[in-house]
């Protein structure tokens, strides 16, 4: 599948020197998004999940319709302060700045594969923090699912399990 022309390449933004890959064509195009979602669910079938992990935010308009079409559930990644009850947190760098996951604790993951959706994989900080959060409550991460690869900043060797993107860029 060649999302190319559905993605809008924003130079400069958050800041000068980076390109912001935004997947709002994408989500716009019913085929496009049907398309989209079915590739992301037959990468994610060969892994055998359990459950289908969406990383905040733009994870989450994927994970939900991967999982339901596999007939799994799914569980959210969020950033942290935007989860209620006990929650267990992890700080990573990204290429622009640092952040804060979380994972409530009481998501019953133990023992159970697991496939992480996101939308994009750059130095794979954000997928890495989520890898450790993940295993810290006991989940099993069999892989890592993005619409989009930047792949000269080579996030995948940050990354403990196998990793399918749909569309690669350079950076």
């Amino acid at each position: 599948m060649n999302l190319d022309p559905h993605l809008a390449k924003i130079p400069d933004f958050p800041k000068p020197g980076i390109t912001f890959y935004d997947i709002s064509p994408v989500l716009e195009d019913p085929d496009t998004l049907q398309q989209t979602v079915a590739a992301l669910a037959h990468a994610a079938a060969e892994y055998q999940p359990d459950v289908i992990v969406g990383l905040d935010a733009r994870g989450f308009l994927f994970c939900v319709p991967v999982a339901m079409q596999l007939g799994l559930g799914t569980v959210m990644v969020r950033k942290a302060g935007k989860l209620p009850g006990e929650v267990i947190e992890q700080s990573y760098a990204l290429e622009y700045g640092e952040a804060t996951l979380a994972i409530q604790t009481a998501r019953s993951l133990k023992g159970k594969r697991v496939v992480i959706v996101d939308d994009l994989l750059a130095t794979g900080g954000t997928v890495a923090a989520a890898q450790s959060l993940l295993t810290t409550v006991g989940a099993q991460v069999v892989a890592s699912l993005f619409l989009i690869e930047l792949a000269g900043l080579n996030g995948r060797a940050r990354l403990s399990v196998d990793v399918q993107a749909l569309q690669t860029y350079e950076f």
